[in-house]
């Protein structure tokens, strides 16, 4: 996995200032603890040059990256730290090819257009839209994602709990950035715990992750029908023939021949399957690769568990 897909993988990238390296490695833990094994950390505090080493040499599942990069030497810092990537709140030529022709993964900061398009054209494969919601939000990116369609970017600025989705659903936007997971006077009073809480409930809304329909292994076409006429009679739903299953509205699933799973399936929907097959495998989920399907932009649309639930297969679904 290289470090874009790592980064649109985790979904959130947790934006911390450290004014103590020392809290460095338990403000890591925390993080990686609540889902978010990544942290940008920004050079607007003395310690950040530590706290980067620290936290690469100690919690080595973390993702790090240096925010808030100014200069040359502050980029050579960071990445003699041990930084992955390099990102910036402007966007200055100089600095990025400074990072490029090092070797570096370098995401300025841009905010129109034509600072997006000369960063593209300088090599940076995913850009920085900063200040988000001042230079406006997700309207905007789509706007201009019509002409720079391989655009893609990590927003950070005003983004939150509540428009996080709003940010990842449009599918040029990587990543977001946030401080709201770890705000700074969580970080001075170690309130570790709650930051960790507070991670959990992002990857949660995150994903949000929905029954989407019950799927019943039915031995053949006529068992299918008959099950599925009767729910409907029952319940008023709608009768939907298919090819290999009948629904039952949107509901239940009725299979024209059994399934997979004993029973049949669970089908769970979420706003990224792709960024659920991540989170959940580090909680060490399995899955059936075979059963991966891809939609026409390359990311996977559904896929199974590899363990059964009380007889029941678990898939995965794109809202």
């Amino acid at each position: 996995m290289n470090i874009y897909e790592a980064i649109s993988n985790i979904g959130i990238i947790p934006v911390i200032a450290i004014e103590d390296a020392a809290k460095a490695v338990p403000l890591a833990r925390a993080l990686a603890d609540g889902g978010l094994p990544a942290a940008e950390v920004t050079f607007r505090t003395a310690a950040a040059e530590e706290a980067i080493r620290a936290i690469v040499k100690e919690v080595p599942e973390m993702l790090v990256g240096a925010g808030t990069v100014l200069t040359t030497e502050q980029a050579d810092r960071a990445m003699a730290a041990g930084a992955s990537f390099i990102v910036a709140p402007g966007y200055d030529p100089n600095v990025t090819q400074h990072v490029i022709d090092k070797g570096g993964i370098m995401m300025p900061g841009t905010a129109t257009a034509g600072e997006m398009q000369q960063a593209m054209n300088q090599g940076c494969e995913v850009i920085k839209f900063f200040p988000s919601e001042a230079n406006g939000g997700v309207a905007m990116l789509k706007n201009i994602g019509a002409a720079l369609k391989t655009a893609k970017w990590m927003c950070t600025g005003g983004v939150n709990s509540k428009n996080v989705n709003d940010y990842l659903g449009y599918d040029q936007i990587v990543a977001v950035g946030g401080t709201w997971m770890c705000k700074n006077d969580m970080i001075q009073a170690e309130k570790w715990d709650e930051i960790t809480a507070i991670c959990k409930e992002a990857v949660k809304t995150m994903l949000g992750f929905q029954l989407a329909h019950i799927g019943i292994n039915c031995a053949d076409d006529k068992e299918a029908e008959q099950t599925a006429k009767t729910l409907c009679a029952l319940f008023g739903l709608e009768f939907k023939a298919g090819n290999s299953s009948i629904f039952a509205d949107k509901a239940v699933e009725c299979m024209k021949k059994p399934g997979r799973g004993a029973h049949g399936h669970i089908a769970i929907g979420t706003n990224s399957v792709d960024r659920a097959v991540y989170h959940l495998g580090r909680q060490g989920v399995e899955f059936i690769e075979d059963s991966r399907v891809l939609d026409t932009k390359g990311k996977t649309h559904a896929i199974y568990l590899k363990n059964e639930v009380s007889g029941f297969a678990i898939h995965l679904v794109q809202k």
